[in-house]
């Protein structure tokens, strides 16, 4: 299911100008889009609403520049070079510059896709320096949010056009490329996540009587606040927000359970500063109160 902010941008897209001023900079965005393609369609729709370049993505083609194809729902598959892959949903294209292509949905099911264009001299030095390869064109990255979150971004710029638009454009592209990269990486690494999330929950059990901040965990993690989100709730069912609160209140059924102390000193100890929002909490997740937990304990 695509959430309310992808259906804004179902159907949309740009073939952009750019100035001398802009290639100066080294890069520029040429093209940006989305596009919902319901089953049992021709593709692409609207053949004639773009380039003739572009218009023979499913007979076989080759472009001057780069682009990355992100499909988030259906199915399809993508040739290059020779190889071909089956196109799941969070599957990435990488169109390297002359490279020989073509993909397309399955009739029975279309897809959706999100598509940025681009080049510069950039960008072709991260191909002279390996980090972007023809090697390597296929990406099985799954869905998230922040990769969609990063084309709507390119394309709230793209349709703004303000000045410097290009470059701010181009940032986002960078981003994305670098979410993608990171991301093939860290699948080489089969425990990283694994890692990742024993290592936020020691942090967070250490300071179990304070609490949770959820920027100074992901920092010292090296990653970003959204990323330990991502990752902690697609492996344990709960946000880290969620699981502080079941380790505290765990704890506290320990301490009202081993030790003569008041419910507001349990609270307290706990880091509520309010004891009846800490009282709230335990009984919603234990189904007693504090009070009636220490008389069924004792």
């Amino acid at each position: 299911m695509k959430n309310n902010s992808e259906k804004t941008w179902n159907s949309f897209l740009h073939y952009l100008p750019y100035s001398k001023e802009d290639e100066k900079l080294g890069m520029v965005c040429t093209t940006a889009g989305s596009m919902e393609v319901p089953p049992c369609s021709a593709y692409p729709p609207g053949k004639d609403d773009h380039p003739v370049i572009f218009r023979s993505v499913a007979e076989g083609r080759s472009l001057p520049g780069f682009h990355i194809i992100y499909i988030t729902g259906g199915r399809g598959y993508f040739e290059a070079e020779g190889k071909h892959w089956d196109v799941e949903p969070g599957s990435v294209l990488f169109l390297m510059p002359g490279m020989k292509h073509r993909y397309m949905p399955v009739f029975e099911t279309g897809w959706h896709e999100y598509w940025v264009g681009f080049k510069g001299t950039f960008f072709n030095k991260l191909v002279k320096g390996n980090i972007l390869s023809r090697d390597c064109v296929f990406f099985d990255t799954g869905i998230h949010n922040h990769m969609i979150e990063a084309y709507h971004l390119i394309f709230k710029e793209v349709i703004s056009q303000k000045p410097l638009y290009q470059l701010r454009a181009c940032s986002g592209i960078i981003s994305l490329i670098a979410e993608i990269l990171t991301m093939e990486r860290r699948k080489s690494q089969p425990n990283y996540y694994e890692s990742i999330i024993e290592k936020a929950k020691y942090l967070m059990e250490s300071n179990i009587y304070g609490a949770i901040n959820l920027p100074s965990i992901a920092g010292q993690l090296g990653i970003s606040t959204s990323w330990l989100n991502e990752i902690f709730k697609n492996h344990t069912s709960m946000t880290p927000y969620q699981y502080y609160i079941h380790i505290k209140i765990h704890k506290a059924e320990d301490i009202l359970a081993e030790e003569d102390i008041s419910v507001k000193e349990a609270a307290w100890r706990m880091g509520f500063e309010d004891q009846y929002y800490f009282s709230r909490l335990f009984k919603s997740k234990t189904g007693v109160s504090p009070s009636g937990w220490k008389e069924y304990i004792g």
